[in-house]
């Protein structure tokens, strides 16, 4: 079976993780598995590149509408049996000149359940299965954004074990005995930075690091200044893990939340999780068992969940291991997406 995975690619943030771990594990199950890339060039690809092991095709993608991709997508994809695309932009071109196309939702971003609606519904008559990674998201994309029931499939993310270093961090200003609040998230309002940085005033010796990039750093580093909090954003860093072992607990505070495989890597490191009780994270974050949950945009709640958990861990950080592990697998995420494709086969869509 000849698998195409379509994205727009910025970056590594969660969607992209999700191929570069998804995709090595369709191939050792026999499939013929690559990736179309549509390079966004405003936001670094490269690195996507460099950590992917399947064989796979860069088009440059500078502009949110352009005729002449269209036209070089829908050649892409026809040799394909399956097309699989994921997230708006693939979703439009990709939907081009496939014979079976299958769609993963990833988040809940409300713009979707807006004008945009009508594109999406137009978008899922073409699709034979759509995949959604969480129930949450299953019900926001048939109840907001009206598409079909009886085609929406819940394959959550898996992962086994968190990122393998590619290299080692640079030195860095946090004390060695600071207690560390870790977020591994891009630096933009969905996820919720700034109200992390309320709360560290109130969270007496710690301090926040923040690893990823986005267009609010400039803006969270000035609020950061003006509340004289200790934050560090060093951006991409090539050991996660390293901090993760570093951390005393990981913060995620997002406004809306597609599925956060931080939450996952945090878990699987033996982390206990403070995170807000939004869109799928309920599914992840069990209240009370590996972690806890606090409204969104509360900086006075999320500071008190950060010191009940500094004060007493609990055992969450070994729940949150034994529950990735069971609930999260690398095996279960890929044998199930075969399953949509086998389903796939039976059915050829028209093409357009």
């Amino acid at each position: 079976m000849k698998v195409l995975h379509v994205h727009r690619i910025g970056g590594i943030g969660g969607s992209e993780r999700h191929l570069l771990t998804l995709l090595p594990a369709l191939a050792e199950r026999g499939l013929e598995v690559s990736l179309l890339g549509l390079d966004d060039p405003a936001r670094a690809p490269d690195p996507f590149y460099e950590e992917l092991r399947v064989p796979y095709e860069r088009l440059r993608a500078a502009r949110d509408l352009d005729p002449r991709l269209a036209l070089r997508v829908r050649r892409a994809v026809q040799d394909a049996d399956v097309v699989h695309t994921h997230l708006v932009h693939a979703d439009v071109y990709g939907a081009f000149g496939a014979r079976r196309l299958v769609s993963t939702k990833h988040n809940d971003d409300p713009f979707r359940a807006g004008v945009f609606r009508f594109v999406e519904r137009a978008l899922a008559r073409r699709a034979v299965r759509i995949i959604a990674i969480t129930e949450s998201l299953a019900r926001f994309q048939v109840e907001r954004v009206g598409l079909p029931r009886d085609k929406v499939e819940v394959i959550h993310y898996g992962l086994d074990e968190v990122p393998p270093a590619w290299g080692t961090n640079p030195p860095d200003p946090v004390p060695v005995d600071a207690r560390v609040l870790l977020a591994v998230c891009r630096l933009e309002p969905q996820k919720g930075v700034d109200v992390a940085i309320r709360a560290l005033r109130d969270v007496q010796g710690a301090h926040l690091v923040v690893l990823g990039e986005g267009p609010q750093r400039a803006e969270l580093e000035r609020l950061a200044q003006e509340l004289e909090v200790p934050v560090y954003l060093p951006g991409r860093v090539p050991d996660v893990a390293a901090w993760l072992r570093r951390a005393d607990v990981l913060v995620h505070p997002a406004r809306w939340e597609g599925f956060g495989l931080a939450l996952l890597e945090a878990m699987l490191a033996s982390r206990p999780v403070v995170a807000t009780r939004v869109s799928s994270i309920p599914e992840i974050v069990v209240d009370g068992e590996t972690g806890l949950l606090v409204p969104p945009d509360d900086p006075a709640a999320l500071a008190s969940a950060l010191n009940r958990v500094l004060a007493d861990p609990a055992g969450y950080g070994e729940r949150g291991r034994a529950r990735a592990s069971a609930e999260f697998s690398v095996a279960r995420m890929a044998d199930r997406t075969v399953g949509v494709y086998e389903t796939a086969l039976q059915r050829t869509g028209p093409r357009v």
